[in-house]
């Protein structure tokens, strides 16, 4: 895994925490350098103290159409090139749909399906130009099932499976790979919407994962010969059930 990623430059959103956080580790580990894109700069400026001059901060907040838009250049500007995007940053809903806030499903719409289809839109003719690159997004196995107390999340995620296979078959002459990583519930900031009662059930029952669980996922899929794609990739708790 090492030769195929050392000297790459990987970008990441929603780095600061979770799977993103553990998928920049995971790389940094396999010798690649890696941007840290997340809105939370204080975060940031911490982790790249902590994990080392391969490290880049980039302070970028998503759901801000100016600093989503100005985000790839700004990463050009500091590394150069994007071998690997991992857009990984992303929010949740659960519950009625009736019980919802319209403002909140804006916000998660706008942040777990637009800002990676522009994410993948700026990149794309980079990549293009240079003849490779790999393009990963976190999707969810709520991107495969209809998840009843997901309605909006679940719609989210379905929106980013189409997206990511569609762009999979746009891309794949040049040279660039795209593929998602489908976990089922990860022990993340995300499950803080779930009730109580259910986080505690699922936690007695083995049927959730740890962030480095689904980075494990990530890193195989970018460490495979550049002939072989990995599509997607559903990764579960032994004890989960949809």
């Amino acid at each position: 895994m090492s030769a195929e990623l050392h000297g790459k430059i990987a970008a990441i959103t929603g780095a600061a925490s979770g799977i993103g956080l553990a998928t920049t580790r995971a790389l940094l580990a396999a010798g690649a350098s890696v941007v840290l894109v997340d809105r939370n700069a204080a975060a940031l400026a911490e982790l790249t103290e902590e994990l080392g001059p391969k490290a880049i901060a980039q302070v970028t907040d998503l759901l801000d159409a100016d600093s989503c838009n100005a985000m790839v250049p700004e990463i050009l500007d500091k590394v150069g090139h994007i071998d690997i995007m991992a857009c990984n940053a992303g929010s949740y809903i659960g519950g009625d749909l009736i019980d919802t806030d319209p403002a909140a499903i804006d916000r998660m719409l706008n942040l777990n399906v637009n800002a990676v289809m522009k994410n993948v839109h700026a990149v794309a003719p980079h990549m293009i130009e240079r003849g490779t690159g790999d393009i990963v997004v976190t999707c969810s196995i709520a991107g495969h099932a209809p998840i009843h107390v997901e309605p909006v999340y679940s719609a989210s995620k379905w929106a980013v499976t189409c997206f990511v296979q569609t762009m999979r078959r746009q891309l794949m002459g040049h040279g660039i790979r795209v593929g998602q990583v489908s976990p089922g519930p990860v022990i993340s900031a995300l499950l803080s919407d779930w009730e109580p009662e259910r986080l505690q059930r699922m936690k007695d029952a083995g049927a959730l994962i740890e962030p480095v669980e689904v980075s494990d996922a990530l890193m195989f899929m970018l460490s495979r010969p550049r002939n072989v794609t990995i599509r997607d990739m559903i990764v579960l708790p032994s004890n989960f059930d949809i």
